[in-house]
């Protein structure tokens, strides 16, 4: 009856203490995410065909 009552006692100890910490949630870093800037010409469509809209006019008289 003692083995017995020995054996549930260090069963029950060892139980205990596996949960001793808690939980906590894993940590998981975000990777950062790098949009590329892509080269548009769009910013300098609109001046070209405004000065090319100009050489003709002036062209033209």
């Amino acid at each position: 009856m003692k083995k017995i009552a020995t054996i549930a006692l260090v069963a029950s100890l060892s139980a205990s203490t596996a949960f001793a910490g808690g939980y906590t949630a894993p940590v998981v870093d975000a990777t950062p995410v790098v949009a590329e800037s892509s080269s548009s010409n769009a910013g300098i469509l609109i001046p070209v065909l405004l000065l090319v809209g100009v050489a003709v006019a002036a062209s033209s008289n």
